[in-house]
């Protein structure tokens, strides 16, 4: 078991040290650029993923001063969509209802970014194809090749595959550094986090 855990944490720090900082910066000022023109923030993810974008909601809201949004936060309204119109549209036809458009971005939390022709993620690839038409940012962190969500990012950070066995909890642990990285960048970061401002 001390062998595996140790092979973990190898391929942790390797990952680290091959992630895209351009790309990290690239996001945190793109993301910034929509706040400062009063734009709305909207994760999505899926499964482990819709999960980090309800704490992610959290902290771009309350550490960034951001007004964001998960789809999935909202239980009652995600199985209603699901049930009477599918799973494909849920996520599109959420953000049409909250009126998605230029001044916006969407932030996609995921394993491989969606596939259309692999039919993995539809739900999010639908909703890029949305963001698209209305001319809202798109970024991303992601895993695998990017998928979806990278073809149509202003910025997008891929999770690189350090180990085939392990790409799922890779990219889900990662994740929530990046996003934790984001909400800290100066770009972004407007109010001091709890224990840091306590004497």
């Amino acid at each position: 078991m001390s062998s595996f855990s140790a092979s973990y944490l190898a391929e942790t720090k390797a990952i680290l040290d091959a992630l895209d900082v351009a790309q990290l910066d690239r996001i945190a000022e793109g993301l910034a650029a929509v706040r400062s023109a009063s734009g709305r923030l909207f994760i999505l993810g899926v499964g482990g993923s819709a999960g980090h974008a309800s704490h992610a909601v959290n902290d771009f809201r309350k550490i960034c001063g951001f007004e964001a949004y998960a789809p999935t936060d909202n239980v009652s309204e995600l199985t209603a969509r699901v049930n009477d119109e599918g799973w494909e549209t849920s996520f599109s036809e959420w953000l049409k209802v909250s009126r998605l458009g230029a001044r916006d971005a969407v932030l996609v939390f995921s394993v491989g970014g969606g596939n259309r022709e692999k039919n993995v993620s539809p739900n999010l690839v639908r909703a890029l194809e949305l963001a698209g038409e209305v001319g809202a940012a798109v970024f991303g962190i992601v895993g695998k090749d990017g998928g979806a969500t990278k073809a149509a990012a202003a910025a997008c950070v891929v999770i690189p595959t350090v180990s085939p066995d392990r790409i799922t909890p890779h990219t889900e642990g990662l994740c929530a550094v990046v996003w934790h990285l984001l909400v800290s960048h100066p770009a972004l970061k407007r109010s001091a986090t709890k224990w840091e401002s306590t004497k």
